[in-house]
């Protein structure tokens, strides 16, 4: 078999159009464009198989938190290979790192949740939460309580549960989802949708979509609530100031459970260890994945609150539910080196005191370009709104053609930003020098220049 190194990028795209189906992709399209074939990576930029050198936006999908190269992590994978490649964590088994690793991520959670079942990515965590959700009101004798309610536009994974829970039509129309049980509210997206409200009375409207919900279905229907603490997928939408304290009054009104989707959020993204943290929740289930292991190996996983799993423990008996990969080892390992970088180098430190704030400040310029409606941030997480009209936020006609087209734009400058609609959105890792964040930011002002003349705005 010829060694994937001594193959030129055409016959690599070649062999990917022949062979790979793409997550999340329109293969016909994609086959005629071709693939770009990423080689390599450090720090915060990568290089394609034509030798072009890209700076990362997106830290991978969210999630290469602790920078690109860290041979730290590929020793801790090593290492543990050689020792414990696999076992499984059925059958009263268990192995080192994956003890040490729930151990580790309890002393960083909220100090209310000291349990962790491991998945394989952030769908599985969301399944897991599902199955964990009404099995915890069946021990309860309210097996009644089965709903889940979620929100418009929210991203929980793409397996049929986590599809289901999230909120995107495009994915619900492939598949007949979602399935029963879950329900949906309004989303807290001022910008797109917030009217002739105040960012703070759109807030405590959408907030109380909720519990019109709750009422609607009746309390003793309604199992939990879930959402993302920013929602990520969507389109980084960040809930005005009021969205969060409402849902906390709301919540503490009815006997109902609180999942917070800590998959993009969690791990530093927004300056704290978790989303939870900044907006001070206190959450039943909080699903992770990513940043976890910033990538370097699959993994995910749910930290239970201490109420959730006594009642699971005491009173559960068996829980038929777990997967092959649960506390993998090597994956595990890599894990809890991770989250060592992260402490020792005081990551989250870092960027709550000083990368956090000057991305914030330098893409705030941004809000000056006359294709923007407006800049929008929290931690290391971005997004800059694309519209034909400041005043009056009027989008351009053909939806997410603006997207698109600043989203190619970047890659042609060495950049990677995603398109969600016409929003471009950012997520850089969370190493980034203030250096390469002026470098990022002075290559958005070029593709918004470039996109701006095409468009003809």
């Amino acid at each position: 078999m010829t060694s994937h190194s001594k193959l030129n990028t055409a016959e690599l795209q070649a062999m990917d159009a022949a062979h790979y189906l793409h997550p999340f992709t329109d293969h016909k399209e994609l086959g005629a464009r071709g693939t770009r074939i990423i080689e390599r990576a450090e720090g915060v930029y990568l290089w394609d198989s034509e030798g072009n050198k890209v700076l990362d936006g997106m830290a991978g999908l969210w999630c290469v938190n602790v920078g690109y190269g860290r041979k730290e992590l590929a020793e801790a994978a090593y290492q543990q290979m050689l020792q414990l490649p696999y076992y499984n964590s059925f059958f009263q088994c268990a192995n080192p790192p994956a003890v040490q690793l729930a151990k580790a991520i309890a002393d960083v959670a909220p100090a209310h949740m000291n349990h962790v079942f491991f998945t394989g990515s952030g769908s599985e965590s969301n399944d897991t939460v599902l199955r964990m959700v009404r099995r915890y009101w069946d021990l309860k004798g309210k097996s009644g309580k089965k709903t889940i309610i979620s929100r418009i536009n929210g991203y929980h994974g793409s397996t049929v549960a986590g599809a289901s829970l999230g909120g995107m039509s495009v994915m619900h129309e492939q598949g007949d989802l979602p399935i029963p049980g879950i329900v949906h509210i309004p989303q807290p997206y001022w910008y797109g949708e917030g009217g002739d409200m105040t960012p703070d009375e759109f807030g405590v409207w959408a907030a109380q979509q909720l519990e019109a919900k709750i009422q609607e279905l009746g309390e003793d229907q309604v199992a939990a609530f879930i959402a993302e603490p920013i929602q990520g997928a969507g389109g980084v939408i960040i809930p005005p100031d009021t969205y969060w304290p409402e849902i906390k009054r709301i919540l503490a009104k009815y006997d109902i459970l609180l999942v917070i989707d800590e998959v993009i959020c969690g791990f530093g993204r927004t300056g704290e260890w978790f989303g939870s943290q900044h907006y001070d929740l206190k959450p039943d289930f909080m699903p992770i994945a990513k940043g976890m292991t910033s990538g370097y190996l699959p993994m995910g996983g749910v930290i239970v609150s201490d109420r959730v799993a006594a009642t699971l423990i005491e009173h559960g008996g068996e829980f038929f539910h777990g997967y092959t990969y649960s506390g993998h080892p090597a994956a595990a390992a890599v894990g809890l080196e991770n989250l060592r970088i992260m402490r020792d180098e005081k990551l989250i430190e870092y960027v709550k005191q000083e990368a956090a704030p000057y991305l914030q400040e330098k893409i705030a310029e941004l809000a000056e370009h006359r294709l923007v409606g407006e800049v929008r941030g929290v931690g290391l997480l971005g997004a800059i709104e694309l519209v034909k009209d400041k005043a009056t936020r009027e989008r351009f006609p053909d939806k997410g053609a603006a997207g698109t087209l600043c989203r190619d734009l970047c890659v042609s400058n060495g950049l990677v930003m995603r398109a969600v609609g016409d929003t471009m959105i950012m997520s850089p890792p969370l190493v980034i020098s203030k250096t390469e964040i002026d470098e990022m930011v002075g290559k958005i002002w070029t593709v918004l220049d470039q996109a701006a003349e095409q468009l003809g705005v």
